[in-house]
């Protein structure tokens, strides 16, 4: 889920070179004839693709992993699934080995699987969204607010996720089904989106130490490139402008939900929902792809929030927008190696 009213959760150092002595050689005159080139004309941000990144936080619902997963291909885009731990155990399991910083053995704020079928179905979901191309990440395990936890704290959230999704399989009574990979996914995992976006000063040394490369727990004022800190490349939310006056809101179906009907449910109202959410969609985007094409990044849940407003909006935007050539709906993963490209292409943008 996703925090309304808590906080919102480089310096770039030229290293300090020493020439080589042939390296300031003068140059050799030119002859009489030669002339100058002229500098390669700076690229302007047109010449780079516009990316969105589509990412769901929980990842449980397994009718909506169906319903994502047939997205994906339909629309052409990756998305980046940070997956609860808790939904890869029943309340028996879970009672026994998880325990929260902070809480009591077994506690959770999202529940656990119902039954050891739902955990089978989930993990082949899973599994299919690795093969496909999907960015597996991490949401934790009990959905906590982790904003007290110190390093040791969240090293051991890591840990137990690791274990819930190396056990997955087996929990979900298909032992014996679990492919050959599976293990190498879960090594694979390289982002963290911290519940409700609340972090603290440990969390970032803990991912480091987890080999995770980038976190996905900010908020910042709009679409904004990744910052580095502690080697992580750390991604924010943006807030973006909605409804009849603009006022601004996070870019996350949770925070929509909120914004438009206090958070309770109001299917009535659910078309007139979708429609102020596709535009504010539409109006995000148009602002960077005519603009400075910044990705664009908007979080979800797997949940349909006021009637499924929110999944309806992203549905039509995606479809509309996935297949434009100068534009890529990726996940965080893929979205690593572009953005380091175009910091190579385009330092001025950075």
């Amino acid at each position: 889920m996703h925090r309304s009213a808590a906080p919102l959760a480089a310096i770039l150092l030229l290293p300090s070179v020493t020439l080589a002595p042939s390296a300031v050689q003068a140059d050799p005159p030119r002859p009489a004839t030669q002339t100058a080139q002229p500098a390669p004309a700076a690229k302007t941000p047109s010449a780079f693709q516009q990316l969105v990144i589509i990412s769901f936080d929980g990842a449980h619902d397994n009718r909506l992993w169906e319903r994502s997963l047939a997205m994906g291909p339909k629309v052409g885009a990756h998305f980046t699934y940070f997956l609860s731990c808790t939904f890869l155990m029943t309340k028996a399991e879970g009672g026994r080995s998880y325990r929260a910083s902070g809480h009591k053995v077994g506690a959770s704020n999202v529940g656990y699987a119902q039954n050891r079928d739902e955990i089978a179905t989930r993990v082949r979901h899973i599994w299919q969204a690795h093969q496909d191309g999907h960015d597996i990440g991490s949401h934790g395990c009990g959905h906590f607010d982790g904003k007290d936890w110190s390093e040791k704290d969240w090293s051991a959230e890591f840990t137990a996720f690791d274990a819930a999704l190396d056990n997955g399989w087996k929990a979900g009574g298909i032992g014996a089904e679990e492919p050959d990979g599976w293990r190498g996914m879960i090594d694979g995992i390289k982002g963290f989106r911290a519940p409700y976006l609340s972090t603290s000063t440990g969390l970032v040394p803990a991912e480091r130490k987890a080999g995770l490369s980038y976190d996905a727990s900010l908020v910042t004022k709009g679409p904004a490139w990744p910052i580095i800190e502690d080697g992580v490349q750390r991604f924010g939310l943006p807030l973006i402008p909605e409804g009849p006056t603009g006022r601004r809101v996070i870019g996350m179906d949770y925070n929509l939900f909120v914004r438009h009907s206090m958070g309770v449910e109001n299917r009535k109202d659910s078309a007139t929902f979708e429609q102020r959410t596709l535009k504010a969609y539409r109006d995000a985007f148009a602002a960077q792809y005519d603009g400075a094409r910044i990705p664009l990044q908007l979080g979800f849940h797997f949940v349909e929030m006021n009637g499924g407003a929110y999944w309806r909006a992203l549905e039509t935007f995606l479809t509309e927008t996935c297949r434009k050539a100068d534009v890529a709906c990726v996940s965080y993963a893929q979205a690593l190696p572009l953005i380091e490209a175009r910091k190579k292409a385009d330092p001025s943008a950075f």
